[in-house]
């Protein structure tokens, strides 16, 4: 799942993906944009160019992830976030259903 986007161009590099979070005011400008939008991540285009896989253990994967800073913060800060945010909707929801 994509997120926290600062441009639109960050958007597409990831047209294919199951799903992506985009602010009201990327989705204006995707909208007022004209042209095809081209499939970047696929099944296809993932078999057509394959990566090397790497293999990690779970101790090696965290110090890993714990030396980029900007991963640990954004990302417990991005899933605190979006807990809070279903938390509302759910709320939001359960009024509407109940009026």
């Amino acid at each position: 799942m994509g997120a926290s986007f600062r441009n639109v161009s960050e958007i597409k590099e990831l047209a294919g993906c199951d799903f992506l979070t985009i602010s009201p005011a990327l989705l204006g400008e995707l909208q007022n944009e004209s042209g095809d939008l081209a499939v970047k991540l696929s099944p296809e285009n993932a078999k057509a160019n394959p990566q090397p896989k790497i293999s990690l253990d779970e101790k090696s994967f965290r110090w890993e992830h714990n030396q980029e800073q900007m991963a640990v913060e954004l990302l417990s800060d991005g899933i605190r976030r979006f807990h809070a945010d279903a938390v509302k909707l759910r709320d939001i929801l359960k009024k509407k259903l109940s009026a």
